[in-house]
């Protein structure tokens, strides 16, 4: 049971490192294509440098509004992307 807990929990650290990558290099990929569920989208630039802000200031409720702000992704999902940028 908790080994399948890391392992999933590997795998979507690889999958948001890969995200990362991809916007990097300006590869879109349709959201089909990468996965069965859809891919939000992730905010750039100063969106987030917004959200980074927030969770330094120890506001990771309020990073977490924001990125649904921005990417118009459910809560589960704002979370999960939170959390990973800012794990703490």
């Amino acid at each position: 049971m908790f080994a399948n807990r890391r392992l999933e929990r590997k795998v979507d650290a690889l999958h948001a490192k890969l995200d990362l990558i991809m916007t990097h290099l300006g590869i879109e990929a349709q959201a089909a294509a990468v996965s069965p569920r859809a891919v939000p989208a992730v905010p750039r630039g100063d969106g987030m440098a917004e959200i980074d802000a927030l969770l330094a200031q120890g506001k990771k409720i309020h990073a977490i509004k924001r990125y649904r702000e921005l990417t118009g992704c459910g809560l589960k999902e704002a979370k999960e992307a939170v959390e990973r940028r800012y794990p703490y």
